[in-house]
């Protein structure tokens, strides 16, 4: 490669780098208004966990997210190079609020889905391999697979977040849940006795297991 060559794709490379860090300004900038337009519903805000609003973004435009004490209580609990990056996972549990509870059509309810996983994604890469936040974090984005129509991926997600933290009881539920919806009551019925064998008591997985087994205990009864 020449010398022209060279000054060809590093101007290129330039270029995109540029478009790139425009691109990133402009999301930035959009995020921003959505959340300051948001503040004016608290509902929406009450349904995120109690610390996004101390979260980047959220602090400036969410009344009283720019409380220091409660951001540095958060990064302590979670460690500063976690907590930084979990608006990301504030906005895709954002989305899928909006999709399960305020979409008004499908084509609405799959946008706002889509829109949550590379905001998981973006999650996972950053976070340190033993936050202690990722099981839910796993867990969320295979719940959003599924509902999306991709059962395979979402299947794999969450059996990550079980090999993470296997007494972590949501996967376990999800999997069952899905098993069930797809007509197989045997492999939703053994996802809950796993699930309660890793973390034995669970009364959600106990509920989910009485209601398998309650057509066979009504057809028992008929028998006797």
């Amino acid at each position: 490669m020449g010398f022209d060559d060279a000054g060809t794709v590093a101007a290129a490379a330039s270029r995109v780098a540029v478009i790139a860090m425009v691109r990133s300004i402009a999301v930035l900038a959009f995020l921003i208004t959505t959340i300051a337009h948001a503040q004016y519903d608290p509902k929406e805000l009450s349904m995120l966990p109690p610390y996004c609003k101390y979260t980047k973004l959220y602090t400036v435009a969410v009344p009283g997210g720019n409380n220091r004490a409660e951001i540095e209580r958060w990064s302590a609990i979670m460690g500063s190079h976690n907590f930084m990056h979990m608006h990301h996972y504030c906005f895709g549990l954002w989305h899928i609020n909006g999709a399960l509870y305020f979409a008004r059509t499908k084509l609405d309810r799959d946008r706002d889905l889509g829109y949550a996983i590379p905001e998981f994604d973006y999650v996972i890469r950053n976070v340190a391999s033993d936050f202690a936040v990722l099981p839910e974090i796993l867990t969320k984005k295979g719940e959003t697979l599924i509902r999306l129509g991709k059962a395979p991926q979402g299947i794999l997600e969450l059996g990550r977040a079980i090999e993470l933290k296997p007494d972590y009881w949501p996967p376990y539920a999800a999997l069952s849940d899905h098993y069930k919806a797809t007509g197989d009551t045997a492999l939703a019925r053994q996802w809950l006795e796993k699930g309660l064998s890793a973390a034995p008591g669970t009364k959600a997985l106990q509920r989910r297991l009485e209601e398998l087994n309650a057509p066979k205990a009504r057809r028992k009864a008929a028998k006797d």
